[in-house]
């Protein structure tokens, strides 16, 4: 039985080959009848690989072994087809041990190439041998044609991935099938030209291109965008940005990777500068109104401000406007008022008040900042105010017992004509010592020995008579020595 892999012996039953010698002739082998060398004949079988025909797979092997189209002269070409095919595929086909008998026939050099000695002892050529053989010869020769179809399905194309190149052959039918041939993945972002639905063909061009994500910052704006450009510039024209007097953070040349990166551009504008009664126009970059005055050549100093915040982004036909600024501040202080509480003591007349804790006002500091702006003075403005000194509240006892009625021995005496000669009449003079006080001029001593509180001038003028009438009982009129004469007028 052959070891070939397509087992075409059963249509012809079990072979055996005659025992001989090893290396040696086999019995019987040139007893067929042979064509001398050199005898023209018709070579009536066609090799499938030639005919561009494949055998129909439902034929059976030993139906095209027996067609009459075979004729005896037909072997020559199915030997030459065996001497032509390499070792290693008659091995798959035939099977070692058959391969070998063909080597020693002399059908087979062991190297794939024809056996030129073939020529030499084709009258020996044992027709069994053939005859054994064919249906394997036929198997290869439907192999051959076979490949011819497979060979015609194969296709030369270059693929391009990022700029890479490479030239392969497939037998995919579309792009999207060739790239999932080659584990290309592409995404959303990515671009396939041609598209994935294309059919291929033989010579085509497939390019893909991975995008790449940007974070473009364009002019004080913020956009997350997407580009297959492999480079800074490319990816500018893609994206349609003008760069001519850009400024870019990073280099035209540089590469952008799979993972993108980050890239602000500010491109040129035209801004107007207003300063010191001037206008200067200026093409600039910058990142903000401060840097567009520095490009202009304008210097701030000290309090000067623009019309605009400094650090926001200038635009295209803006006009700013540079203020000179000078300043002072001002100081101005008031006082605060301060409270008074009032407690009754029992121990005074009514009518009477003494103030037992004088009070103190406050003092506030204000800072009021004052402006020039371009030469012109502002409304002062209120910077701070802090309170340099707390008031303190004044207490005042007021008198809640009551009156005596009179002072035997002194309630006959002139007592009004008294107090008009010692103080006018007003109970709250005080003479210019400030020693004496009152409607009778007492000083603290005597008033305090007559039992009086605080100050003689704070009490009420009835007290301060009753307290006159009590000192009259015990000195009489000494103590008012230029007035005292008017008590008995």
């Amino acid at each position: 039985m052959s070891k070939s892999q397509y087992e075409t012996y059963e249509a012809y039953g079990p072979y055996t080959a005659p025992a001989g010698p090893p290396g040696g002739p086999w019995p019987g082998l040139h007893e067929a009848e042979t064509v001398p060398n050199g005898v023209p004949y018709d070579d009536t079988y066609r090799p499938a690989y030639e005919a561009g025909v494949r055998a129909p797979a439902s034929v059976p092997a030993h139906e095209l072994a027996t067609e009459p189209l075979l004729p005896r002269q037909s072997g020559d070409t199915l030997v030459e087809l065996v001497e032509d095919t390499r070792p290693d595929t008659l091995v798959q086909i035939l099977g070692a041990e058959d391969r070998d008998t063909l080597v020693q026939d002399g059908y087979a050099d062991g190297s794939g190439r024809a056996a030129r000695r073939r020529r030499a002892r084709s009258a020996e050529r044992p027709e069994s041998a053939v005859r054994r053989l064919l249906p394997q010869a036929l198997v290869v020769a439907f192999l051959a044609g076979g490949t011819t179809a497979f060979v015609a399905q194969d296709k030369a194309v270059e693929l391009s991935v990022d700029g890479r190149q490479r030239s392969l052959h497939t037998f995919a039918d579309d792009v999207g099938e060739l790239l999932a041939e080659e584990g290309v993945h592409v995404g959303a972002h990515d671009m396939v030209a041609p598209a994935p639905g294309t059919a291929l063909a033989g010579g085509d061009r497939i390019a893909v291109r991975y995008g790449r994500p940007v974070r473009l910052t364009l002019d004080g704006h913020r956009h997350e965008v997407w580009t297959t450009a492999g480079t800074v510039e490319g990816a500018l024209h893609e994206l349609g940005v003008r760069a001519e007097g850009a400024y870019l953070s990073a280099s035209r040349s540089q590469s952008i990777g799979r993972a993108g990166l980050a890239l602000d551009v500010r491109t040129e504008r035209a801004v107007t500068i207003m300063a010191d009664g001037r206008a200067r126009t200026v093409r600039t970059n910058a990142a903000t109104v401060r840097e567009a005055i520095e490009d202009a050549g304008i210097t701030l100093r000290g309090q000067d401000t623009t019309s605009v915040p400094g650090d926001s982004f200038p635009r295209d036909g803006q006009t700013v406007t540079v203020l000179r600024v000078t300043g002072s501040r001002e100081i101005r202080e008031e006082q605060i008022p301060f409270g008074v509480r009032r407690t009754e003591d029992p121990s005074l007349f009514k009518g009477t008040e003494v103030v037992s804790e004088p009070g103190q006002p406050g003092l506030r500091r204000t800072t009021f900042l004052v402006r020039t702006v371009n030469g012109v003075r502002q409304t002062p403005r209120r910077e701070k105010t802090e309170v340099v000194r707390r008031p303190r509240r004044q207490v005042v006892r007021v008198g809640t017992k009551p009156l005596p009625p009179s002072v035997h021995g002194a309630d006959h005496l002139n007592w009004r004509a008294l107090a008009a000669c010692e103080s006018g009449g007003r109970p709250h003079a005080v003479d210019a010592s400030g020693t004496y006080g009152g409607l009778y001029q007492f000083d603290a001593h005597t008033w305090h020995s007559l039992g009086g509180r605080g100050r003689p001038q704070d009490a009420p003028a009835e007290e301060q008579t009753l307290r006159a009438k009590k000192l009259y009982v015990s000195r009489g009129a000494t103590p008012w020595p230029a007035c005292g004469r008017r008590l008995h007028g």
